[in-house]
């Protein structure tokens, strides 16, 4: 629950101006907006990155300013938007979403996060060393082994900040399977770009300038006419036009993926 939050990096420049919201156990809550208008700072306020500096946050009635940070880091998880894997094993990087977790348990996580196939063509399977130093994994790879460490850490409240803004469409659908998986009957807070991805949440939040300006569901939303309806149209047409060129955008990366099997064929005639 936020009561009357106000916030700012900076002296004198406001980032989040008497904001106020509650969030009903298990519900479903996105923050949209432009960028700027401060949804992600939300998240960081929720997980103690900063103290508010007006109002409060309140998590159960408690306010979380007088709770020690780790014991209110103990019951969130986090989907970040870009994942740091450590050089080390596959399993331990999923496992430090819960560090007493047994392997059983490790590739549970894994597949019910939809990673666990993958690791299975890997090298060494779940010893496969990833990372600067190991193996590199994909941007949706990456968000799968984040999504893995949250399953594991089944923490009462999740934070999901734009978690698949950088993936292709297709695969954001999977991410999107595999997250709505993990957040059923969890009380849930998502930063998102692409309002497709939060047509489904209880409650939609949006943003401008660091002040709720519009609440609702995203039927309501659209029939008020007002900014939300707004950007879903406009995303709506840019979607039109992208995907008349999205396969042609498709070919040409896979083609700069394979640079060498175009010229290894001519080599042998």
């Amino acid at each position: 629950e936020f009561e009357n939050v106000f916030f700012s990096y900076t002296q004198g420049s406001e980032i989040l101006k008497d904001v106020s919201f509650t969030v009903l156990p298990g519900q479903t809550v996105a923050l949209v907006g432009q960028s700027g208008s401060g949804k992600s700072t939300i998240i960081r306020l929720i997980f103690r990155f900063y103290d508010v500096q007006g109002g409060c946050i309140k998590i159960d009635g408690q306010d979380i300013s007088k709770v020690k940070q780790s014991s209110l880091r103990a019951h969130i998880g986090v989907v970040p938007q870009d994942t740091v894997l450590f050089n080390d094993n596959i399993r331990d990087n999923i496992r430090y979403g819960r560090v007493t977790a047994t392997d059983q348990e490790v590739e549970e996580a894994a597949i019910a996060a939809d990673i666990h196939d993958k690791i299975i063509t890997f090298p060494d399977n779940y010893d496969t060393q990833v990372g600067e130093r190991g193996l590199k994994l994909s941007g949706g790879e990456k968000q799968r082994v984040a999504i893995a460490r949250t399953i594991l850490k089944a923490p009462q409240i999740i934070l999901l900040d734009e978690a698949t803004s950088a993936l292709d469409t297709q695969t954001e659908r999977n991410i999107q399977a595999s997250l709505a998986k993990v957040c059923t009957n969890r009380t849930t807070i998502v930063v998102a770009h692409r309002l497709s991805t939060v047509i489904g949440a209880d409650v939609i939040l949006v943003l401008r300038d660091g002040q709720i300006v519009e609440r609702g569901r995203h039927e309501e939303l659209l029939e008020k006419g007002g900014l939300y309806s707004d950007m879903w149209l406009k995303q709506q047409q840019a979607q039109d036009s992208d995907s008349a060129s999205d396969t042609e955008t498709k070919d040409r990366k896979s083609e700069k993926l394979q640079p060498q099997t175009s010229t290894a064929g001519h080599k042998g005639h």
